[in-house]
């Protein structure tokens, strides 16, 4: 017993009535309220209820029918929810028919430099700015990002430009001061299994953008994702940012079957990293096409003014022309899919 489907005419008294049995046996509710329907997703050890604990639930009043969910991601899954997940972030909607494309520096270096960023990718057609305040490096000597400076200097291009602030979060100590400036808090590959991280953010009424771990599998991807909602909160975005094989072309493989795959498996939104993915600003713009064509709902790609300077990632970083280019030449290929950039 995993989801409760209400009838269209169940009362308040009915729904509290289920809960109030549910939290009986130990379980959890996480209702969701459909325009038709409402549903009870059963949050806990369902394998414990025995065949006649469930019929007690099914006839129960203002319930229409009781089903089990086969995979263990079960709020994330399609069977919880049938319709596509549509994430609102300030008027601009992730999962719709528009293709949300995600642009920025991979790190805030400076003022300076991340206004003439913003600046050049809003002209250019991106829908939110993207930047590292706390950025996870290899190396505990490089650039660790400016902290709280830096997301003041996000917030700063957001009031000048209007775009949305996409940033990371490593620590939960800082989520607190990131919920201040940021509008989706980002989950880094090296953080996707940090489950206590993955828990608070759980409890914050922030879109998360999920990055797929460095070699995740879907499912354990999905799992984490499941972390995340299991606290309440629904607005996980699904990002494929290239997993670690044997190849060494690229910096990682990206995995662009993951796109319609996790369309199959799950309601939540689908976008693509094709900077990280690559790690080659020349090889980003086909692999962005081809990620648009594959179904994202949108793409995250650093762009830097001067990328032969920047102090994290400038190998895998569009020039503002460059990006521009790309935003054009994606319009065709995103029209031909039924979207639109």
């Amino acid at each position: 017993m995993d989801i409760i489907v209400l009838k269209p005419d169940a009362k308040e008294s009915h729904l509290k009535h289920i809960i109030k049995k549910l939290e009986g046996w130990g379980l959890k509710a996480n209702v969701s309220k459909g325009t038709e329907r409402t549903i009870i997703g059963v949050i806990g050890d369902t394998s414990k209820i025995t065949e006649e604990e469930e019929d007690s639930v099914r006839a129960m009043e203002g319930v229409e029918n009781v089903m089990r969910i086969l995979r263990p991601y079960k709020l994330a899954s399609r069977e919880f929810k049938k319709t596509d997940t549509h994430i609102n972030v300030r008027g601009t909607r992730i999962g719709g028919k528009k293709i949300c494309v995600i642009a920025g520096p991979c790190a805030v270096e400076n003022k300076r430099t991340l206004m003439s960023i913003a600046e050049k990718v809003k002209k250019a057609g991106a829908s939110f700015i993207r930047g590292g305040a706390f950025k996870p490096r290899t190396s505990p000597y490089s650039f660790q990002g400016l902290g709280e400076e830096g997301l003041k200097y996000l917030a700063e291009a957001r009031e000048r430009t209007g775009l949305p602030v996409v940033t990371e979060l490593m620590d939960p100590r800082d989520l607190e001061v990131v919920q201040k400036y940021a509008d989706i808090i980002q989950v880094g590959a090296r953080n996707m299994q940090n489950f206590r991280l993955l828990l608070e953010i759980g409890l914050s009424d922030k879109p998360v953008i999920l990055k797929r771990g460095l070699s995740a599998t879907i499912k354990e991807w999905l799992m984490a994702a499941e972390y995340i909602m299991s606290r309440g909160n629904h607005k996980v975005i699904l990002c494929e940012r290239g997993i670690r094989t044997f190849e060494t072309a690229t910096r990682n493989t990206l995995d662009l079957s993951a796109v319609p795959v996790l369309k199959q498996l799950t309601h939540l939104p689908v976008i693509v990293d094709p900077s990280h993915g690559v790690g080659k600003w020349n090889l980003v713009s086909p692999m962005a096409k081809a990620a648009v064509a594959a179904g994202a709902d949108g793409l995250l790609i650093e762009v830097h003014t001067k990328p032969e300077e920047a102090l994290s990632d400038g190998e895998q970083s569009l020039k503002p022309d460059a990006f521009e280019q790309l935003m054009s030449e994606l319009q065709p290929i995103a029209k031909a899919v039924g979207r639109e950039i």
